[in-house]
């Protein structure tokens, strides 16, 4: 059975590929707005489910793997910045505060679908407008929740990061991903491996 990625993201495309597992990716056409009243943990996981099922809708064949990940401050989401203002505006607003980013995973395949969804709690440090503008101009993380791109120079933003899954903050959980796979029949430490007789 095929397996496909949900996304256009390319740090969720690599992340995949520490597994060793063949896939392709397929780009899903979601619209990402939130609902009325929508908790932030409740948008990562629709989202997840409306990505796999809307790239499922065409590859039915496929195990499709769907992730969203929406990062909350005292309940309020904080979205990807798309540009240096509004990424210098999330990281002032951030400087010394709790943030908790929920890495949402949805396995779909055969009319059957697994959800999880995996919180990471980040405290920032104390930030200066100089650190700030050089972390900026360095990383231009504009595409990534909270402006802040943990899996390289954005861990320096960190004073400490708590979570189950330390994969899950860049996007794709794959201590979680690998157990919902093995449920589908997929294990990554044996696919593609001869069977011992």
């Amino acid at each position: 059975m095929r397996l496909i990625l949900a996304s256009s993201s390319s740090y969720r495309h690599q992340m995949l590929q520490r597994l060793g597992i063949p896939f392709t990716a397929v780009a899903p056409q979601v619209d990402e707005t939130a609902l009325a009243e929508e908790t932030p943990a409740a948008l990562a996981q629709r989202l997840s489910v409306l990505k796999a099922l809307e790239v499922a809708a065409t590859h039915p064949d496929a195990i499709v793997i769907g992730s969203d990940q929406v990062a909350t401050i005292d309940g309020e989401p904080i979205g990807k910045p798309g540009n240096y203002d509004r990424a210098y505006a999330q990281l002032r607003r951030l400087s010394g505060q709790t943030v908790q980013f929920h890495s949402a995973l949805c396995v779909y395949g055969a009319t059957r679908t697994e959800v999880d969804d995996v919180i990471t709690v980040c405290r920032f440090r104390t930030l200066n407008d100089d650190e700030i503008v050089a972390y900026l101009e360095r990383e231009q993380p504009f595409d990534t929740a909270g402006s802040a791109k943990a899996e390289s120079l954005g861990i320096a933003l960190m004073e400490s990061m708590r979570s189950d899954d330390p994969t899950a903050i860049i996007g794709l959980p794959l201590i979680a991903l690998t157990r919902m796979l093995r449920s589908f029949g997929v294990n990554p430490l044996t696919h593609g491996w001869p069977t011992r007789p």
